[in-house]
């Protein structure tokens, strides 16, 4: 049984790096799961933050947050948009 659910949301396209094992689990689960990449990273990052109580804490007791390198958000991503070139876009975050 699949430890993700996947369901539709805004989203917006952000350039990441990944291992390059990490990368090839991501589009192994994607095809386990019958879903896109994107929701598969997706959904993995919002089950770690939930599951995380320090982060929970953190977020509940800092005031202003800033990252050391932040997330590169590039456009929105509206349903099944594709760039420039067609491709769809490979990494996308929850807004």
């Amino acid at each position: 049984m699949p430890l993700l659910e996947i369901t539709q949301s805004h989203k917006v396209t952000a350039q990441i790096a990944l291992e390059e094992s990490t990368a090839k689990s991501v589009d192994s689960y994607s095809a386990f799961m019958k879903a896109s990449a994107d929701d598969v990273v997706n959904k993995a990052l919002d089950y770690v933050f939930s599951k995380d109580k320090e982060f929970q804490q953190f977020l509940q007791t800092t005031t202003e947050i800033k990252s050391p390198q932040p997330l590169r958000i590039k456009a929105s991503v509206h349903g099944n948009a594709r760039g420039k070139r067609g491709r769809k876009a490979s990494v996308a975050s929850a807004n």
